[in-house]
């Protein structure tokens, strides 16, 4: 070690201990003991440009161990990103961009957002599956247009979250050999010592899913962490990098639980500074620190970067049809013949048949399932994306479908959108990485099957209840669920695009029936009027999915018997809330107060829109489905009865 890489470390770890004594939180430990190791990453290593943050074939880092965020914000710093020696200083304070996570969006240079642990590992695998799809796709045997790394930060808490385990097992299966984890190996989590929860050995574990694995002995020897991740670059498969360090390295409690996620006081940061020997004023960051990184990481960032628009030049000018493929990758093409469709189909067979026709259009769209690709039929298109076919978009996640969402999330990250399927009670399984999506503001799409307890026999365990009003009362979702084939067509088109919201859209088993009265005007704006009778309407029924047809029936019986009573559509509460009061109110005037919502599931949803609401608030029951509709009351029957009974 160098005295100017010596100096480096120690102002990394010393501002990340002084941005978290100051803000009185945060988590000191991770920033002491792995500053040597995300150094020598990031000065040898990374290739970033911070003047064009978002370039394609930029490496990407990850914090999985998100509660590093003060070292990471500090490098960010050092590598000319957008965040101020005055941004270190607002850390975890309000309106600040150095938040207490990493939150993308935010925080220039930030890749994703990472809060609970295993997350980021489990995108990562997504960017890095993104990047061996797109290398396949548009590399030329004389122009490399992809070659990025990715590179993961993590700790022993990530490698006990199952998330990161079914991501890594997918990982090695497909031999992700522009993946790289480091792993922050000090043998402390915040309750004490590993050993009191665990003992895996991580050699064999990582090796029995197909990675690499080395080890770096001493986390401050900056040769042996160059050494390992040379040798990374090399390997053929993923790999996994354990470096041994002491939490909280060169504090009075290091080694120790304690210093895991408490700040250094100010004595105590003064005692730091003095092991250090470091003479500087707080947040002051040395010259020959700038320096080091701008000789190293921005020089090199920026040769790699105007290396990488010669290369776009020369491929421009030999390969012009794949060039504006490429450039046209974020553009949605809904000018394509879709399907149509007259005889009753479950909305499941329509998703997927639409689905397909749209991604031979947009090559953006990958799409996967959890072992459900024949139930739910959502399969990608170009064949199956596996070690011997990087260029298929079909991903067979088996059955992981935790890992799958915060993969589709690292998909959507890197250029293309990604898509997950499976049932709908196993979206339980992903309520995370869902939310992270929403967070994040970016369109992952997720597809669930089996939209209600119509999934018959196989019983409450496989019957989604409360799925939908808890996923309706996540915030920046949307959430859709389609009467018939067209509002499913018109869900998937509006769907691909590159929302600033991920999409829920939930598909019926059973087979529904082509509804005259779908509207796709109506459609885009979260609800409508399906049927208006011949007088002003003293009633309204309000439903979705599978359970519009039958209200539509009913309004005509009741029409027939001078129950004026009109039928509103309202496939997605999230789109019709965001409409103008004028529209809300010429869908739900506010004069008619007698309204039935009607959905087969938790009623709590409704009650925005509706006094009454026919639902089910138990969980569900095994039985054919020819018994279900009389068994919960889903009849024509029953709503009129209802409906009667509000006079």
């Amino acid at each position: 070690m160098n005295d100017f890489d010596n100096l480096a470390i120690e102002t990394l770890r010393v501002t990340s201990a002084t941005m978290i004594t100051k803000a009185k939180s945060g988590h000191t430990g991770i920033c002491l003991d792995i500053a040597p190791t995300l150094h020598v990453l990031f000065t040898r290593f990374l290739n970033l440009y911070s003047a064009s943050s978002k370039w394609i074939n930029r490496d990407r880092f990850i914090l999985s161990a998100g509660h590093g965020s003060a070292l990471l914000y500090t490098l960010l710093h050092l590598s000319g990103f957008n965040i101020s020696v005055d941004d270190l200083k607002k850390f975890r304070q309000k309106n600040s961009i150095t938040c207490g996570h990493p939150e993308y969006g935010i925080t220039d240079g930030v890749e994703i957002t990472t809060g609970p642990l295993g997350q980021g590992l489990a995108s990562a695998v997504g960017f890095a599956i993104a990047g061996k799809n797109l290398a396949s796709r548009y590399n030329k045997t004389d122009a490399t247009l992809f070659n990025y790394k990715n590179y993961v930060l993590c700790g022993d808490g990530d490698l006990q979250e199952g998330i990161a385990m079914e991501a890594c097992s997918l990982a090695g299966h497909l031999k992700l050999n522009n993946l790289v984890l480091i792993f922050d190996s000090n043998d402390i989590q915040l309750d004490g010592a590993t050993n009191m929860a665990c003992s895996d050995n991580i050699e064999m574990k990582f090796k029995a899913m197909n990675w690499d694995y080395l080890k770096v002995e001493d986390g401050n020897d900056i040769t042996a962490i160059e050494k390992a991740l040379v040798m990374a670059n090399n390997n053929l498969k993923p790999t996994i990098i354990e470096v041994k360090t002491i939490i909280g390295y060169g504090a009075y409690n290091e080694g120790t639980s304690s210093i895991h996620g408490k700040p250094l006081n100010d004595e105590q940061l003064n005692l730091l500074k003095e092991r250090f020997n470091f003479s500087y004023k707080d947040y002051e960051i040395p010259k020959e620190v700038y320096e080091l990184y701008g000789n190293t990481l921005i020089k090199r960032g920026k040769e790699t970067y105007d290396y990488y628009l010669q290369t776009l030049a020369y491929y421009k000018e030999h390969y012009p049809n794949e060039y504006n493929e490429l450039m046209n990758l974020d553009k949605c093409n809904l000018d394509v013949q879709l399907p149509t469709y007259n005889d009753k189909i479950s909305t499941r067979k329509v998703a997927g048949q639409v689905l397909n026709k749209l991604g031979e259009a947009n090559k953006y769209l990958i799409c996967g399932s959890a072992d459900l690709a024949s139930s739910c039929m959502i399969v990608g298109n170009d064949g199956d994306f596996e070690a011997s076919n990087y260029s298929g978009r079909n991903i067979h996640y088996g059955v992981r479908e935790h890992a799958m969402g915060a993969i589709v999330n690292g998909l959507t990250l890197s250029n293309l959108i990604g898509v997950a399927s499976g049932f709908f009670v196993f979206s339980d399984y992903m309520k995370d990485t869902i939310r992270a999506a929403a967070i994040m503001k970016i369109p992952s799409l997720f597809i669930f099957s089996h939209d209600s307890v119509c999934v018959g026999e196989d019983g409450p365990t496989h019957q989604p209840i409360e799925q939908l009003s808890g996923l309706r009362a996540m915030p920046n979702l949307n959430v859709v669920r389609p009467a018939d084939a067209k509002e499913t067509t018109y869900a998937i088109s509006a769907a691909i695009k590159h929302n600033d919201y991920p999409t829920v859209i939930v598909t019926s088993r059973q087979d529904v029936p082509v509804l005259q009265e779908t509207s796709l005007e109506g459609f885009n704006r979260g609800a409508y009027i399906a049927y208006e009778p011949n007088k002003n309407p003293n009633y309204i029924l309000i439903s979705c999915g599978t359970d519009l047809s039958l209200c539509l029936e009913a309004a005509k019986e009741l029409e027939n018997e001078g129950l004026m009573t009109r039928v509103v559509s309202m496939p997605s509460q999230f789109i019709f809330n965001k409409q103008d009061e004028a529209y809300k109110e010429q869908i739900l005037p506010a004069n008619i107060t007698k309204r039935l919502a009607v959905e087969m599931g938790s009623t709590l949803s409704w009650y925005r829109y509706a006094n009454n609401v026919l639902g089910i608030d138990s969980f569900g029951s095994s039985m054919p489905l020819k018994e279900i509709y009389e068994y919960y009351g889903f009849t024509v029957t029953n709503i009129k009865k209802l409906i009667k009974e509000m006079e």
